[in-house]
């Protein structure tokens, strides 16, 4: 099992960026697919990123793509996700996750492990 915190939310403007950061913890992080979610208010969980086991493969959204880039540091048990050109409706709360499959998922469902989400706020 893997435990999850997500870090570096907060209240920004459109066009700027900011940095997430997830912790986790446990002998097996490394073996984890991992992803980034994020739920709007009163709508469903949805895809952001994905990072393979050893970082060198990443999937994204198309809605995120060319500005946010996901990043793990394994030694460090470390997700990040870099978010640039921010824009009002990437407004949500921000979800790490750990799948325990070895290949790329985009189904929160694939996902056993979760943190409690950080706030992002991006006003126009």
């Amino acid at each position: 099992q893997v435990q999850l915190v997500e870090s570096g939310g907060g209240l920004v403007q459109a066009g700027d960026s900011l940095r997430l950061s997830c912790a986790g913890s446990g002998r097996t992080f490394s073996s984890y697919t991992m992803g980034w979610f994020r739920q709007h208010p009163g709508k469903d969980r949805e895809f952001v990123a994905a990072i393979s086991l050893g970082g060198g493969r990443t999937v994204y959204a198309d809605t995120v793509k060319g500005r946010f880039t996901i990043s793990r540091d394994n030694a460090k048990k470390m997700v990040f996700l870099q978010m640039n050109s921010l824009k009002p409706e990437d407004t949500a709360v921000y979800f790490c996750a750990a799948s325990a499959r070895a290949d790329i998922v985009v189904f929160s469902t694939s996902y056993s492990n979760w943190g409690q989400g950080t706030q992002v706020t991006v006003s126009s």
